[in-house]
C-alpha cells in the first residue's frame, strides 16, 4: 500500500497547487472521483493528504498572523 499512498500524497500536492493556481476549489473534488473510479483506497488515501495539507496551510497562515500581531515572525519550514 506503500505506492498507493506515495502516489496519492503527490497527487494531492500537485491538486492543491493547481486548485490555488486556478482559483479553482473544487478540482481536488474532482480529481478524488476521477481517481475513485478506478481505486478506492487510493481515493481514500487521496482525500486523507487533501485534507492534511490544507489544514496545514489554514493553521500556519493563522500562526502567522497570531506572530505578525505580536511583532514576531515564523521560523521557516524545514525542508
Amino acid at each position: 500500500m506503500a505506492l498507493a499512498q506515495d502516489l496519492a500524497e503527490q497527487l494531492a500536492k500537485d491538486t492543491v497547487a493547481a486548485s490555488e493556481q486556478l482559483g479553482d476549489e473544487n478540482l481536488p473534488e474532482e480529481i478524488a472521483r476521477a481517481v475513485g473510479a478506478s481505486s478506492p483506497t487510493t481515493e481514500e488515501f487521496f482525500r486523507t493528504a487533501v485534507r492534511t495539507i490544507l489544514a496545514e496551510k489554514r493553521a500556519r497562515k493563522l500562526l502567522e498572523r497570531k506572530l505578525a500581531a505580536a511583532g514576531m515572525t515564523a521560523k521557516p519550514p524545514e525542508a
